[in-house]
């Protein structure tokens, strides 16, 4: 069996190929992260013995290495990516030397592939890739779309500092669509009833007249200053949100459309919409690779603490290692879970009947939903609250 480790970077890779024996067959070499250099990897590797397996393995390190991935699944090799601080770890194990290069890195992968299961990238793994870059992506935007709402109440609190709370401290369509049209309470005191029209189709009827003739009181005595720097800050920042706010919609639309085709086990449990099973199924890949729902909690972060010496034993709060993005989305729905899902909903009772606070009793019904989503995938079959235990 050879053991090919690769220490991944920007412009180039490092490579160190020896046997499960421990017998170096290539000392450190350095390939271009370009078409020249893959087909000088793929030379070497060519190179050596056809009738032993051939193990590849790397850090994760963001879209660097994709490419590379790309031209080894296309080559029909196999390759494993890990964790960087579990190699952290095995290197601090090793020496206590604090020497580090891309070439030691490289010996310590290849080292490093001798110690642990090998569990290769699923073929077709390009799907999944891009469904992570895309939820990734939205949820950037979101962030984005929720720092401009922030910017616009802080105009809003110089300009007209009555009308959010009007809107119940939310931008509501027909909110910003006030802000779009007149943008200041000096045009909005001067609105007409030709001007509440549209504001009822917008609203589709929602926005009665008694709130129109108070928002317009509202207006008329605000205390908010008319300033011409605040108007072009607030007309900018509402471009901006709508820019935000249609790219993330574009992006949704795209994602929903993937995860239908895909259709993963964890769409049938009610409480988890498309959206955030697109998340599950792009951070976690290929649930198969799993050996049991705690390594998949390992995975992202929602593992407790442990520490046992002596006579000393407790736990202690996550770890909050792994994916962050996976963690958030999963802690967000147990509220839907609760909501939906009656198994659920009296899980979640029970926990709370026991006097574990609210987000402890989350955690519990997110670790009972990786259990579920775990068997679901494992054994191929959809959600069904009657066998549950």
């Amino acid at each position: 069996m050879y053991l090919v480790g690769i220490d991944i970077s920007k412009y180039k890779h490092d490579c160190f190929i020896l046997k499960e024996t421990g017998e170096v067959v290539s000392n450190p070499f350095s390939i271009s992260n370009n078409q020249d250099g893959f087909q000088s990897l793929l030379t070497v590797l060519n190179s050596l013995d056809p009738h032993e397996e051939i193990r590849i393995g790397f850090e994760a390190t963001s879209h660097y290495s994709l490419n590379l991935k790309l031209f080894l699944e296309k080559a029909h090799h196999s390759f494993m990516e890990f964790n960087p601080l579990l190699l952290a770890k095995f290197n601090k194990s090793q020496t206590l030397r604090r020497t580090k290069t891309d070439a030691i890195d490289s010996i310590s992968i290849a080292r490093w592939l001798m110690t642990v299961d090998y569990k290769p990238y699923p073929v077709g793994f390009y799907h999944i890739y891009s469904l992570k870059s895309l939820t990734r992506l939205r949820d950037s935007l979101v962030k984005q779309r929720s720092f401009y709402i922030v910017k616009l109440t802080n105009v809003l609190d110089h300009t007209f500092p009555e009308f959010k709370p009007f809107f119940g401290n939310r931008f509501s369509k027909t909110a910003l669509y006030l802000l779009e049209t007149y943008g200041s309470a000096q045009n909005m005191a001067q609105m007409n009833p030709s001007s509440y029209e549209s504001l009822r189709k917008i609203s589709r009827g929602k926005f009665s007249m008694q709130k129109f003739i108070k928002l317009k009181e509202l207006a008329t005595n605000s205390v908010g200053a008319n300033n011409d720097i605040f108007s072009l800050q607030l007309q900018s920042l509402l471009a901006l949100y709508n820019q935000c706010a249609k790219e993330v919609e574009r992006l949704e639309e795209q994602i929903i459309s993937l995860i239908s085709d895909i259709q993963p086990k964890s769409m049938t449990i009610p409480g988890i919409g498309p959206l955030s099973a697109a998340v599950i199924y792009a951070e976690y890949g290929n649930i198969q690779k799993f050996n049991s729902p705690s390594a998949m909690l390992s995975f992202a972060g929602l593992e407790p603490g442990y520490y046992q010496s002596g006579t000393s034993e407790h736990t202690g709060r996550m770890v909050k290692h792994g994916s962050s993005h996976l963690r958030f989305t999963l802690m967000n729905l147990c509220i839907p879970l609760i909501q939906y899902n009656i198994a659920f909903a009296e899980f979640y009772a029970k926990k709370r009947s026991e006097g574990k606070p609210h987000r402890v009793a989350c955690s519990h019904v997110i670790k009972k939903l990786i259990r579920i989503i775990y068997h679901l995938e494992k054994e191929n079959m959809d959600f069904d609250s009657s066998k549950l235990r």
